[in-house]
């Protein structure tokens, strides 16, 4: 019998602001059995309809400090005077039980899992074009324009780099991103490297049994 490693995938998902990373990972964990999203902590204040322990950990600074002081992070960021951090424990555990565990950062915090994290599979999400890219994030209208120009600007600096990435998704239509996404991780889960044990039974007892037949 060959027996798989049960041990769950640590995907790391990245891509620019407006690429629909988002709605590709919702939509992975509707049509997969066994995958979570990590859950990050974060320092901010919750957000109208932001729940805790499910959007977020919302956590006191001090107590986000304390963790990176005992090395409780995978990976952490701060932006805009807020703390960021994904929980190594809750991650190890989700993964110790053969659940798949999708982490969704930006290519700073894809590059500090790499570091640490050899195994894991790494996917950038990118966009059609960089005009579609504007259109998108101008449809959203939750932004001002100085924010939606330091959004376009960031995602030129994150697209190039995407050669530290396992896959590349183009995505032009959702549909066919999620195909190749749910694809991506089908054929990671039959990597060689991904099998624990193989016993194929006692070779002399079957000679003997097709010889005695």
């Amino acid at each position: 019998m060959i027996k798989s490693n049960e041990k769950g995938l640590l995907i790391v998902v990245s891509g620019p602001s407006g690429c629909g990373k988002s709605t590709l990972n919702q939509m992975l964990l509707k049509i997969r059995n066994n995958i979570v999203m990590s859950i990050s902590d974060t320092t901010r204040l919750p957000r109208e309809n932001e729940k805790n322990g499910i959007d977020y950990n919302f956590i006191s600074k001090e107590e986000f400090l304390n963790n990176i002081r005992n090395n409780k992070y995978l990976e952490y960021a701060n932006y805009s005077d807020n703390y960021y951090g994904t929980p190594i424990k809750a991650v190890n555990d989700n993964l110790d039980k053969g659940l798949d565990v999708i982490l969704e950062i930006d290519i700073e915090g894809a590059r500090k899992v790499n570091e640490i994290r050899k195994d894991a599979i790494f996917i950038f999400i990118m966009p059609p074009s960089m005009k579609i890219l504007k259109e998108r994030l101008v449809a959203r209208k939750t932004e001002t324009k100085e924010q939606i120009l330091k959004r376009f600007k960031t995602a030129y600096k994150e697209i190039n780099e995407v050669s530290k990435y396992n896959y590349v998704i183009v995505n032009d239509d959702i549909n066919e991103s999620i195909s190749k996404m749910n694809a991506i991780l089908t054929c990671e889960k039959c990597r060689v490297d991904r099998i624990e044990d193989v016993d194929l039974g006692n070779k002399e007892e079957l000679i003997h049994e097709i010889l005695s037949n």
